[in-house]
């Protein structure tokens, strides 16, 4: 698969006009061909959209590998983009992400806004025929994830979601040993006891210049602008509030689950059960009026406590796991496996597994590597959304207070209408989700 255009490497000496304001237009080496370097015309030109604190570090990433061309950002908080623009050679910074979706020379886009934005972006840029690399969690509901998946199949998209312990080489070693069984039949997964999100009812501040904070919003009811709300994370920030996320039950669960999806080879699947502590009562989250730590939020909306079954039979429970994988009890022994860590009791086990000579992966190049192969990245957009749904199913549980059963290949809850209502949001006038 080739990338969709090729640019002329020489740009217009005139001035790019970026929302009222003019960046010139510049020309410097890395547009030219020079060693292993390829010519513009034969780079992928890709733009970031929402380059906030993760997303300037992954445009960042992709625009300096050799692979690729930067083009233009694009970030509802105007003087970021234009920052973000320069350091990384673009030749245009925009407030409207749509505007990068316009542009026939951006082959393709990094994206990592909050969470609320992630759908709407991600599936018009694969309608638009653009690239994606959509940080994790590529999902903030669960029809979302299908949406996605559906429109980068239709548009021959390849779509990387940004769980990079996939590429991590501990992880992938360890992963593949249980997938393998190397442990033999797994008895237990224990995973971390993720907290869900709660709610916001921060006061009103003044908002800096330069943001569209009603954009920023988007597809959820305008409020009141915040800097405890508008940081990922701060006191607490948006990361800790629904209608924005889904707490770190998705920030940091999404992590965890994939790699547990991925050593027990349920990729494109998902649990049949989620499990609920008996006795448990639906949860009921703060509002926090005032800035605070996540402390006391994430101390109640750790509860009730929860656990999930495959078809199987293998059970996951939250509990005493590490916050980016999790602890697997095997016939065998046991294995953590956890951010580049391996480890395993009896010791010997990951001591040798670490001998091995396999390197260390890249996930943008990875990513960048299939676009102009045309195969499938190491974290589809398949794998990725079934690793945020688990998140999901999990955070519904949490808010009925009861057990669930889920039909993975539908992917529903049988005769469950209160639960079923879960799967998707109604949005803001305005920002609906498109036809796929």
């Amino acid at each position: 698969m080739k990338p969709q255009s090729r640019r002329s490497f020489l740009r217009s000496a005139s001035a790019a006009v970026i929302s009222g304001i003019a960046i010139p237009s510049l020309i410097d080496r890395s547009a030219l061909a020079d060693g292993d370097r390829p010519g513009a015309n034969e780079r992928i030109g890709v733009a970031g959209i929402g380059v906030g604190r993760r997303g300037s570090e992954i445009y960042a990433a992709a625009a300096k590998n050799p692979k690729t061309q930067p083009i233009c950002v694009a970030d509802v908080w105007l003087p970021r983009a234009e920052d973000v623009a320069k350091k990384n050679g673009c030749d245009a910074a925009y407030q409207d992400y749509r505007r990068v979706l316009e542009r026939k020379d951006v082959d393709a886009i990094t994206t990592a806004t909050p969470e609320h934005w992630r759908g709407l972006i991600c599936i018009n840029a694969c309608l638009a025929g653009k690239h994606v690399y959509g940080e994790k969690p590529i999902t903030l509901t669960i029809n979302e994830g299908k949406l996605m998946e559906k429109a980068a199949r239709r548009n021959n998209v390849v779509f990387q979601t940004g769980s990079q312990q996939r590429s991590m080489r501990e992880n992938a070693i360890g992963c593949d040993f249980i997938r393998n069984g190397g442990l033999g039949e797994i008895k237990e997964v224990i995973a971390a006891n993720y907290e869900s999100p709660w709610l916001c009812g921060l006061p009103e501040q003044p908002i800096p210049e330069g943001l569209d904070w009603e954009t920023w919003c988007g597809p959820t009811p305008v409020v009141p602008y915040n800097n405890d709300l508008f940081a990922p994370r701060a006191k607490p920030g948006w990361l800790s509030f629904r209608p924005y996320s889904g707490g770190e039950m998705t920030g940091w669960g999404t992590h965890g689950f994939d790699q547990i999806q991925c050593a027990l080879g349920m990729d494109l699947t998902g649990p049949v059960e989620i499990l609920v502590e008996e006795g448990a009562e639906k949860l009921v989250p703060p509002v926090y009026t005032e800035a605070e730590t996540a402390d006391r939020g994430n101390q109640i909306c750790s509860k009730p406590n929860l656990a999930y079954r495959y078809p199987n039979g293998i059970t996951v429970r939250l509990g005493n796991g590490n916050r980016g994988g999790a602890i697997f009890v095997g016939e065998k022994g046991k294995m953590e496996i956890f951010r580049a860590n391996l480890k395993s009791n009896p010791p010997e086990i990951a001591e040798e597994l670490l001998k091995s000579d396999r390197p260390n992966g890249d996930h943008i190049d990875n990513w960048l590597s299939c676009i102009l192969t045309g195969e499938r990245p190491i974290s589809d957009i398949a794998i990725g959304r079934r690793s945020a749904a688990i998140c999901h199913l999990l955070n519904i549980a949490r808010y009925l207070g009861r057990g669930l059963k889920w039909d993975p290949e539908a992917e529903v809850f049988p005769g469950d209408d209160e639960a079923n209502s879960y799967l998707e949001r109604e949005p803001r006038k305005g920002y609906e989700l498109p036809e796929v």
